[in-house]
């Protein structure tokens, strides 16, 4: 019952507008006040500091600066326009270049929100240009930019690995399968959709051989940097938040060697990394206040012996907290979502006993059920964050509706993921196993 009451008030917070970090620190301090006479408060300063001196933290505002640098010295736009040429010619035309430049964007960005609102600032002008289904191609945009949370680097996964202790470069492996099918799901759901109605897929876009190579070039720079990046990590050369600091530097030389460096876009980067790295930490701290709250409460073992005295099989529970976290992620922004629930559940699903259930499984696991709350109304972020881009305004419903088919595919890569939890564990087990 005290879980339930957690939960609603979390909603009514929620629904009420009041900021997440807001919303995470009343509930942690009303707690604390109501069972434990306000004992933990005591112990706010200590318990924030030892987390925040985590020194894979750092490797969060060097990823979003990594993707600020990105998208300021015009790299974005250039392998949008590479990947037009190559990805235009399947049915849903410049669509499935929507899709193709969010995972190549993700594999450098680690967020995806910069990675909806980066490549949704390109792309924007091509639907009325090229009359597409402007519902559909708003989806796509929102649906692509969740990839950027699984394809390493992540930043999710940064934070997953942080609350559970679990390995970031083994998470980061196990997210590129996953990631590459759930991209061809999207693919395929446009292809499916383009097929049942033409004009959904606008106007073909004329290209040739000739000019596809030429723009090879254009795409070697996120590549060189996913490579620098994940490479240097399992090169043994560098840690996450190493590899963060390397990728930045290169995006610098890239900037530079586009001619796009400046003073007025170093500027521009570092506000917007500082911004959105304070809104997170700020998050990731009272979460981290709400959960120890949660522990002296007893809450995490209250539910351990809740789900063990319902008797369900190992896939049961598993299917149960899916069912869980489809209904909370349609109402709580999704890093909240993660800080304060992981916690709670990830006993559970370790409790299962269950080998192919790893802890690097279920971080790929409540990832995808993350990227499916990102496109959920009616709080879903990258739903807004697409609906912000809109220059000629346009109804929230209709980048919902268009985000709709794609939630479809995300169920089954989780229950892909459920059925084959090899597709998540088999490239860390060959690496590190």
């Amino acid at each position: 019952m005290v879980v339930a009451w957690i939960l609603i008030g979390l909603l009514i917070l929620v629904i009420a507008a009041v900021p997440v970090a807001a919303v995470l620190g009343i509930l942690s301090f009303a707690l604390d006040e109501i069972h434990m006479g306000g004992a933990v408060q005591a112990g706010i300063g200590e318990i924030v500091w030892d987390k925040s001196k985590e020194f894979i933290l750092v490797a969060v505002p060097m990823f979003i600066l990594l993707g600020e640098i990105m998208l300021r010295a015009g790299i974005a736009r250039r392998m949008y326009g590479a990947v037009i040429e190559w990805l235009s010619w399947l049915p849903g035309g410049l669509m499935h270049a929507n899709i193709g430049s969010c995972a190549i964007f993700a594999a450098s960005s680690g967020s995806s929100v910069a990675t909806a609102a980066t490549v949704g600032t390109v792309a924007y002008p091509e639907i009325e240009a090229r009359k597409y289904n402007e519902s559909l191609f708003l989806g796509s945009l929102a649906a692509g930019g969740t990839i950027g949370i699984l394809i390493p680097p992540s930043i999710n996964l940064i934070l997953y690995g942080l609350l559970t202790d679990t390995s970031v470069p083994e998470l980061y492996l196990a997210g590129i399968i996953p990631g590459l099918i759930l991209s061809g799901l999207f693919m395929a759901v446009i292809v499916f959709a383009c097929l049942f109605r033409r004009q959904w897929g606008g106007t073909k876009v004329e290209t040739t051989w000739k000019q596809r190579w030429s723009t090879l070039p254009h795409l070697l720079p996120p590549i060189a940097l996913f490579c620098a990046v994940v490479g240097s990590i399992y090169g043994g050369v560098a840690t996450p938040t190493e590899a963060a600091s390397i990728g930045v530097v290169m995006a610098l030389v890239i900037a530079a060697l586009f001619k796009t460096l400046s003073f007025g876009m170093l500027r521009d980067a570092f506000e917007g990394t500082m911004r959105t790295t304070a809104m997170i930490m700020i998050i990731v701290f009272a979460a981290i206040f709400l959960n120890v709250v949660l522990g002296f409460m007893g809450v995490t073992q209250a539910m351990l012996n809740f789900i063990r005295d319902l008797g369900l099989t190992p896939v049961e529970t598993i299917l149960l907290l899916v069912l869980f976290y489809l209904l909370i992620g349609m109402f709580m922004e999704t890093l909240s979502m993660m800080l304060t629930t992981v916690p709670v559940v990830f006993p559970i699903v370790m409790a299962l006993n269950v080998p192919e259930f790893s802890d690097v499984w279920f971080g790929i696991l409540i990832t995808v059920l993350m990227e499916a709350a990102l496109i959920t109304p009616p709080i879903g972020v990258n739903l807004y964050v697409v609906q912000g881009i809109r220059t000629r305004g346009g109804e929230f419903n209709d980048v919902a509706k268009g985000a709709i088919p794609f939630v479809f595919a995300m169920l089954a890569m989780i229950f892909l993921l459920i059925w084959q939890p090899s597709l998540a564990t088999w490239l860390p087990n060959l690496v590190y196993h």
